[in-house]
């Protein structure tokens, strides 16, 4: 009779690791997620750079909508990195979220589908938003322009999405505040590497500034630890520290440092659809399953 090894039995930490992820993977693809009762907002924020916010919005993103659900991702961000990692047109000529904000053109019409796979969408940004804030300066209502345009959107359309995530530049100017006015809840991915909570009561400042005068529901709902290399101490007490400082907000799930997340965005790609069986897509999947069922749990 045919013997098939348990992890323990395997000879390599490679044919572990493979062992774990089929597991894994297999866990992820059986579970059925449930559809919040209406849109959660989500802003993706953290003004540090290079800690794997646009990463974080459109593979949560992709990941919640490969599993049946309707997701759209705002890119805010001049650079338009998320249009490209979900295969989106976002040169010059493209309506964008530019025309959104400072031209007052209705969001549903710059919505562009994402090749990536059904139910994913994306609101481009091109090189024009460049120039928004300082032309947002001098317009009436200048930080509520995003959270309108969302409103609106969310009551004439037939079909309203189940999330919406913003992906901010890394910074803290009006585009950043329209995103945490929009918003409900604020995604907080952090580097698992030293100075890992610089900035991080500063931006809780901030937030509490903007729920104080201009969103009372907005709440930092989520933090997520990414590029997390198990090798070494200093992740690890890093993690340890970002979980006592967000007790209950931290996700369970922990992106690790993978070179297929850090691929894909160069083929047009999220990684949930580039390599959907690497370490960096499972752990994605299981962030988003995470966030999912929080919510349900909490009632978002």
């Amino acid at each position: 009779m045919f013997h098939v090894k348990q992890p323990d039995e395997l000879e390599t930490p490679l044919a572990r690791e493979l062992y774990e992820n089929a597991g894994r993977l297999a866990s992820v693809e059986s579970q059925r997620l449930p559809r919040p009762a209406k849109t959660r907002i989500f802003t993706i924020s953290n003004q540090k750079g290079g800690v794997g916010k646009t990463t974080t919005a459109v593979n949560i993103a992709a990941a919640l909508a490969s599993k049946g659900l309707n997701v759209l991702v705002i890119d805010l961000d001049p650079q338009g990195n998320a249009s490209t990692a979900l295969g989106i047109e976002h040169h010059a000529g493209v309506q964008s979220i530019y025309e959104v904000l400072v031209g007052d053109v209705p969001l549903e019409s710059v919505i562009k589908v994402s090749p990536e796979m059904p139910g994913l969408t994306c609101v481009p940004a091109t090189i024009n938003l460049t120039g928004a804030e300082l032309e947002l300066v001098s317009m009436v209502a200048r930080e509520q322009r995003l959270r309108t345009a969302i409103e609106n959107y969310l009551e004439t359309t037939m079909s309203p999405p189940d999330y919406i995530f913003i992906d901010c530049p890394p910074s803290l100017g009006l585009l950043t505040i329209n995103a945490w006015v929009a918003a409900k809840e604020v995604l907080v991915p952090i580097q698992c590497e030293y100075y890992a909570l610089e900035g991080v009561e500063q931006l809780e400042n901030y937030i509490n500034m903007i729920k104080k005068q201009l969103n009372r529901d907005l709440v930092i709902s989520t933090v997520l630890l990414t590029m997390f290399d198990s090798r070494t101490n200093l992740a690890t007490d890093v993690a340890n520290e970002v979980r006592n400082h967000f007790p209950s907000e931290v996700l369970n799930s922990v992106i690790p440092r993978s070179v297929r997340v850090s691929e894909a965005p160069s083929y047009g790609k999220t990684v949930i659809s580039y390599d959907r069986r690497s370490p960096g897509a499972i752990s994605y999947l299981e962030a988003a399953i995470e966030i999912a069922n929080r919510g349900a749990q909490l009632g978002r």
